[in-house]
C-alpha cells in the first residue's frame, strides 16, 4: 500500500474518532476528496518543477503515534528561547505535552486547535476563519485540513499587544521508524493589536520525518504581526510549510524564514490583500550543504490601492546541495500605487550546489512601483583577499563575507534573543567560531 491509499484508508479510521456530525465533517470530507483526486504534486506541475518528493514518499510512514511519548525539559532546553520568558505550545510526535507547555486565556488566547475545533464558546471564531484563506485547490493543503486536529491557536483580541513572545515546538521522538504528521495552527489577531511568534520542527532521532503543516494568519486592521520560522532539522526530517496571511487595511505582517537545516524543505508562502496603506515583508536566509534540498514558493496578491510588499531572500549554498526560489507578485487591476519589491541573491560555493530561480511580476495596474531581481555567483575574491592581506584567515574571512551578506535579512528580527540565536546558527553553518563581535 503506497502512502496515498494509506492516508485515504486512514482517514476512515479518523473519522470513526471524532464527530461526523459536526459542521467541520464536510469541510473535511471535501478536502480529502480533493486530495484523492490531485494526489501528491509531482514535478509536472509548474510550481513543483524543481521539487520531487518521490523518495520521501517511499518511507512507509505511520499516519498517528501509537506511542505515547514523553520528554524531558532538560533534553530539548537547547531548541527554546530560553534567555527570556515566552508563552510556549509544545508537541511531541504531533500530540500536545502539557508539562513542556505554558498556554494562557488571560488577555489572550493561547492554546490548541483540538480545544478550538470542538469545544461550542470557539464555534463563532472557528467558522468565521477555519479554512478561510487555505488554497482549498492546493492537495497538499487539503490533506492537512482533513486530518486537522492539533496544532496551535492564537488569538489576540482587539487592542491587545502580547506580553511576550509565542513559541510552537514540535519535536519528533524518533520511536517511530517514520512518521507523519500534519500540524494545524490557526492565528488571528484583532485590530491594533501586536503578537510575536516563534515557529520551530526538531527531530531528536535520525529516523525519518514528514511534516505537512498549514498555518493561517488573520491580521485585522492596523495589526502588527511578526512570525518568525527557525528550521534547522536533521537530515532526515522532511517539512512541507504552507503558510497563508489574510491582512486587513494598515496591517503589517512580516514572516522571517531561516533555513538551515533538513533533507527537503518546502516553504509555500501566501500573502493576501484585503485593505488599503498594509505592509507585507517576506525575509528569508538559506544555508545548506550535502544534498540538502530547500524551496521557496511565495505569493503577494497586491488585491487594493496604496500597499506595499518586499521580499528578500538569499542563500550559501555548498556540496550538492539545492536551492529553488519561486515568488511572484500580483497586482489586481484596482491595486494602484502599489509598490511591490522581490530580490532572491544567491552565493553557490561549489561547483555541484544549483539554485533554480524563477522570479515573476503580473500587473494589470498602470500606476505601481515594482521590480524584481535574482543574482548567482560566488564570494568576491577581491574582498576575500583584501581582508586576508590585513591578517584575517581564509575561513573567517568567508564567514565574515557571507556574514554580511545576510545581515540585511538578520536585522529585520526584532527580539534580540532571536536575533543572537540565529547569529550562533549561521556561526555553526559557516563552519566557524566568531571569534570577532558580530
Amino acid at each position: 500500500m503506497d502512502l496515498k491509499e494509506k492516508l485515504l484508508s486512514s482517514f476512515m479510521a479518523f473519522e470513526e474518532r471524532i464527530d461526523v456530525h459536526s459542521e467541520l465533517h464536510d469541510v473535511r470530507t471535501s478536502a480529502i476528496k480533493n486530495f484523492e483526486d490531485k494526489g501528491f504534486p509531482t514535478k509536472k506541475e509548474e510550481s513543483w518543477k524543481y521539487t520531487s518528493l518521490n523518495a520521501i514518499l517511499k518511507n512507509d510512514f505511520t499516519v498517528f503515534s501509537k506511542k505515547e511519548n514523553a520528554i524531558e525539559f532538560n533534553h530539548v532546553k537547547k531548541y527554546f528561547l530560553h534567555e527570556i520568558d515566552t508563552y510556549k505550545v509544545v508537541f511531541i510526535d504531533g500530540v500536545f505535552s502539557s508539562h513542556l507547555s505554558a498556554t494562557t486565556h488571560e488577555g489572550i488566547d493561547v492554546c490548541l486547535m483540538s480545544s478550538a475545533l470542538t469545544k461550542p464558546k470557539y464555534k463563532m471564531v472557528i467558522d468565521a476563519y477555519f479554512n478561510q484563506i487555505a488554497n482549498k485547490d492546493d492537495s497538499l493543503t487539503s490533506l492537512n485540513t482533513a486530518f486537522a486536529m492539533e496544532g496551535a491557536y492564537i488569538h489576540i483580541p482587539k487592542s491587545k499587544v502580547a506580553d511576550k513572545p509565542i513559541e510552537i515546538m514540535y519535536f519528533s521522538t524518533g520511536n517511530e521508524a517514520a512518521l507523519l504528521v500534519q500540524p494545524r495552527n490557526l492565528v488571528i489577531v484583532g485590530e491594533n493589536s501586536h503578537v510575536q511568534i516563534i515557529e520551530r520542527h526538531q527531530s531528536l532521532n535520525e529516523n525519518p520525518v514528514l511534516t505537512n503543516s498549514v498555518t493561517e494568519i488573520f491580521a485585522q486592521k492596523r495589526a502588527i504581526v511578526d512570525f518568525y520560522k527557525i528550521q534547522n532539522d536533521t537530515l532526515e526530517a522532511n517539512l512541507i510549510d504552507n503558510t497563508y496571511v489574510s491582512q486587513k487595511q494598515e496591517s503589517h505582517v512580516s514572516v522571517h524564514t531561516f533555513s538551515f537545516g533538513g533533507n527537503l524543505t518546502r516553504n509555500n508562502l501566501n500573502f493576501y490583500h484585503f485593505g488599503e496603506r498594509l505592509t507585507s515583508t517576506l525575509n528569508g536566509i538559506t544555508i545548506i550543504g550535502e544534498k540538502q534540498h530547500v524551496d521557496h514558493y511565495t505569493l503577494v496578491k497586491h488585491s487594493t490601492p496604496n500597499c506595499e510588499s518586499f521580499q528578500d531572500y538569499k542563500g550559501i549554498y555548498s556540496d550538492r546541495s539545492t536551492g529553488v526560489f519561486n515568488g511572484k507578485v500580483y497586482v489586481e487591476k484596482e491595486a494602484q500605487k502599489t509598490n511591490a519589491f522581490q530580490k532572491s541573491n544567491n552565493i553557490l560555493l561549489s561547483d555541484k550546489a544549483t539554485i533554480n530561480a524563477k522570479p515573476q511580476l503580473e500587473i494589470f495596474a498602470d500606476d505601481v512601483k515594482c521590480s524584481h531581481g535574482c543574482t548567482v555567483g560566488q564570494l568576491d575574491e577581491t574582498a576575500l583577499f583584501y581582508m586576508q592581506q590585513r591578517g584575517i584567515p581564509k575561513k573567517e574571512a568567508k564567514a565574515l563575507l557571507m556574514y554580511a551578506f545576510s545581515n540585511a535579512v538578520i536585522e529585520n528580527i526584532k527580539i534580540p534573543e532571536l536575533k543572537q540565536r540565529i547569529t550562533k546558527i549561521i556561526a555553526t553553518k559557516l563552519g566557524v567560531k566568531m571569534g570577532f563581535d558580530l
